[in-house]
């Protein structure tokens, strides 16, 4: 699955290493790696042995602020959208980026539309990992829109602020 991170179709350095796995030093096969929630909050409160993960994927019933005091920590956010119909990864962006001011990479992993890289990146997205939509499609998808009407966690201003 391709990694789409400013307009490029780059390498994936992270591995995610699900619960239940050994977790080495230096990743499965060196690089960086990824963990759940769960997972991440037991290694930190001393529940759990092994190195401490620089990444965390959320999963939908996953609370945002469950991270806030370790943001600085993290180099990568994942948030997982096991189905298109599942929305709360974008609030979970959207609280990510505003309230808490993570600055680290945000990821949309899962099941990744072409016709959400949009609104994703309104919510504060900046990488995507699909296997629906390729990199012509995702730089398109950035592009699809000009104008916006509500305040989001990207820098496009709204168009009232435009017009003043």
């Amino acid at each position: 699955m391709p990694l789409i991170k400013n307009g490029a179709e780059i390498a994936n350095e992270w591995t995610f290493v699900p619960d239940g796995a050994v977790l080495r030093e230096g990743g499965p096969e060196k690089g960086k790696v990824s963990v759940s929630l769960a997972r991440f909050l037991g290694l930190k409160q001393g529940q759990e042995n092994g190195p401490l993960p620089d990444g965390v994927r959320l999963g939908p019933a996953d609370t945002a602020e469950d991270l806030e005091p370790y943001l600085s920590e993290l180099s990568l956010i994942e948030v997982d959208f096991p189905r298109y119909t599942d929305g709360r990864g974008y609030s979970q962006a959207q609280l990510l980026r505003r309230r808490y001011q993570y600055t680290g990479e945000l990821r949309a992993v899962g099941h990744v539309l072409r016709d959400q890289i949009f609104y994703m990146h309104r919510s504060g997205f900046d990488a995507y990992v699909t296997r629906r939509a390729g990199l012509s499609e995702i730089v398109e998808a950035l592009k699809e829109y000009s104008v916006v009407y509500q305040p989001a966690a990207d820098t496009s201003p709204p168009a009232f602020r435009r017009r003043s």
